[in-house]
C-alpha cells in the first residue's frame, strides 16, 4: 500500500464574531515584521500600516513562524534568482506598556480547537499550519497515516521536533493527542482483511474516518477546525495517458473523496461557526507536466468540491470550507513527484514575487480563514504561491530574451 504524502507544492469557531477589548484606539495599525534572510544574518525590522477607521482591539498571540524551508539540489535548466528574501509575518503591535491594551488586528484562536489530517513529520504545510493556529491559540489534535504513527510519536516524544515546535513566544507547540488515520477507509467495514493483517497496522485500533472521529467526540466533545493535509497518488509519475483506472480512482479517493469523508463524519460534532481548509495546486487547472497518476483530476476535484461542501455544510451548519492554492515546497512529502526542486526554481524565475515561498506563509493564510476575520469567505480557492497562478508563460522562455523583463536581483 502507498504512503500518504502531503502534496504541498503539488502535493489549508465556534464563535463568527472576534472579542474585542473596551477601549477604543484612534485609527486600526497593522505592524509586520520584516525578516530579511541572508547566509550571514537575519536583521529585523518594524514597519507600521495605519488604515482610517476606529476599531477596537486587544493583545493577541504573535503570528510568524520560524520554519524556514531551502532549495536544494536544484536543476540544472533553470537559473536560480540571487536575491534576499524578504518574510512578511503579521504580528500584534506592541502597546506603550505592558498594562496598556495592544492596537492591531488580532487572529485570536484562544479557546478553538483543530484537528490536522495529515501530519506525519515537521516539514510539510500541515506542521506549517498546526504551528499557526497554535501561535494564535488554538488547541491542536492530530490525525497521522496508520504506518507512519510510531515513527511520528517517538519523535515527538524524544525531541526531534522541538526545533520546530518553537512558537513566536517562545514555548513550544503542543499536541493535546495524536489519532491514527488511513482516511482511505471511511468504517472498518470498508477495510480489506490484507489491510487488517498488514503488520504496519498491528497494534493499532479505531483508524477509520468514523472511528477517528468518534474518538475525537468521545475525547473532546467539539472541534471547531478541520484541516486536510494529506494526499496519495501511487502512480503520480506516470503520464494521465499511461495511469491505470486503478491508480487514477486511488488518487482521487485518497486526495479528494477523503475530504468529503472527513467533513462528512467530523461536521457533526464542528461547532456552528467552525471552519474547514484542504490544500490543492494549480495543476487542477493548468497544465503541469511530470504531475500524473490522476493527481491533477483529484486535485480539480477538491476544488469543485470544495464549493459544492461550503454550500452543504454552511447550510447545514454554519461551517465556512475554503481551500488554499499552495505553491511549491521542498518537503519530504513533495520529493515523491520527482521533479519538485525544477518547480521551486521554476516559480522563483518566473513568479511576480521572485521569493521563496515560507511553509509558514501558508500557515498564515490558513490562519487567516479558519478565523472571524474571514466569516465571510467560503467557497473559494486561495492562492498562496507568490502570485505564479496568474502568470500566463514563463518569462524565463529564451522567447522573451529581446524583452526588458524586470527582475528582482537584490544582492
Amino acid at each position: 500500500m502507498c504512503a500518504f504524502f502531503y502534496i504541498t507544492h503539488s502535493s489549508l469557531f465556534s464563535s463568527e464574531f472576534l472579542e474585542m477589548a473596551a477601549n477604543a484606539t484612534p485609527g486600526l495599525q497593522i505592524t509586520a515584521v520584516k525578516q530579511c534572510t541572508s547566509a550571514s544574518r537575519r536583521l529585523s525590522k518594524l514597519s507600521n500600516v495605519n488604515f482610517g477607521f476606529e476599531s477596537k482591539s486587544r493583545s493577541c498571540t504573535e503570528l510568524k513562524s520560524s520554519s524556514y524551508v531551502s532549495l536544494t539540489k536544484l536543476n540544472q535548466s533553470y537559473k536560480l534568482v540571487s536575491a534576499k528574501y524578504e518574510r512578511m509575518v503579521p504580528k500584534a503591535m506592541s502597546g506603550a506598556s505592558d498594562n496598556a491594551p495592544a492596537s492591531g488586528l488580532p487572529i485570536d484562536l484562544r479557546g478553538k480547537r483543530a484537528f490536522i489530517a495529515g501530519i506525519a513529520d515537521d516539514n510539510g504545510y500541515g506542521w506549517a499550519i498546526a504551528k499557526t493556529l497554535a501561535a494564535a491559540g488554538a488547541e491542536i489534535l492530530v490525525g497521522t497515516w496508520v504506518p507512519a504513527l510510531n515513527i511520528f510519536e517517538t519523535s515527538l516524544r524524544r525531541g526531534k521536533f522541538d526545533e520546530s515546535r518553537v512558537l513566536p513566544d517562545g514555548s513550544l507547540m503542543e499536541i493535546a493527542k495524536v489519532y491514527p488515520l488511513d482516511a482511505v477507509y471511511d468504517s472498518p467495514e470498508d477495510v480489506p482483511e490484507d489491510v487488517k493483517a498488514n503488520k504496519r497496522y498491528a497494534g493499532s485500533s479505531n483508524w477509520t474516518v468514523k472511528e477517528a472521529a468518534e474518538c475525537v467526540k468521545q475525547d473532546f466533545g467539539t472541534i471547531d477546525i478541520l484541516v486536510h493535509s494529506l494526499a496519495n497518488g501511487p502512480e503520480v509519475s506516470k503520464p494521465l495517458l499511461e495511469t491505470s483506472r486503478k491508480g487514477y480512482l486511488a488518487a482521487v479517493s485518497a486526495s479528494s473523496y477523503s475530504f468529503v469523508s472527513l467533513l462528512r463524519h467530523f461536521l457533526p460534532i464542528i461547532n456552528p461557526g467552525g471552519a474547514s481548509i484542504s490544500l490543492t495546486y494549480i495543476a487542477s487547472e493548468r497544465i503541469i507536466p511530470g504531475y500524473g497518476g490522476g493527481m491533477s483530476s483529484a486535485k480539480a476535484a477538491l476544488e469543485s468540491d470544495t464549493k459544492v461542501l461550503a454550500f452543504e455544510a454552511g447550510r447545514k451548519q454554519k461551517v465556512r470550507v475554503n481551500t488554499i492554492s499552495a505553491g511549491p515546497l521542498g518537503s519530504r512529502a513533495a520529493k515523491a513527484i520527482g521533479f519538485i526542486d525544477m518547480m521551486i526554481n521554476y516559480s522563483l524565475e518566473n513568479a511576480p514575487l521572485q521569493k521563496e515561498l515560507y511553509a509558514e506563509e501558508v500557515g498564515n493564510a490558513a490562519a487567516f480563514l479558519v478565523s472571524p476575520l474571514a466569516s465571510a469567505i467560503t467557497g473559494a480557492t486561495i492562492y498562496v504561491d507568490n502570485g505564479l497562478n496568474a502568470m500566463g508563460v514563463g518569462v524565463d522562455s529564451p522567447a522573451f530574451e529581446g524583452l526588458d523583463i524586470p527582475k528582482d536581483n537584490k544582492s
